[in-house]
């Protein structure tokens, strides 16, 4: 017999803001049997419930840092001559959002 119910799905849903279909609603009842059967089955290996939780699957994970080089960038007057319309150092652009102007 099945842990979840029809109701428990839609609770969920209503839950999530999202609207399921009778069909839909089945499919979900499905998948949660399937996953429901699959953890059963590893529930059952012998010794699962000495086993520590992994917290992180990668034990030894070695951060590789270049070093810190400030380097000149180009100056902004330059970059600015690319661009139709500037106001002061800043480039210009259309108002892309609607509203009052």
């Amino acid at each position: 017999m099945s842990r979840f119910t029809k109701e428990m799905v839609d609770d969920l849903a209503n839950k999530l803001l999202i609207g399921l279909s009778d069909e839909e609603n089945k499919l979900v009842l499905d998948e949660f049997d399937a996953i429901d059967a699959n953890i059963d089955l590893i529930n059952e290996i012998d010794g699962i419930s000495e086993v520590e939780p992994m917290t992180y699957c990668l034990d030894e994970v070695f951060a590789t840092f270049r070093e810190d080089i400030a380097i000149e960038s180009a100056p902004i007057e330059d970059l600015l001559r690319n661009c139709d319309d500037t106001e002061d150092r800043e480039v210009v652009v259309p108002k892309v959002v609607g509203g009052e102007e």
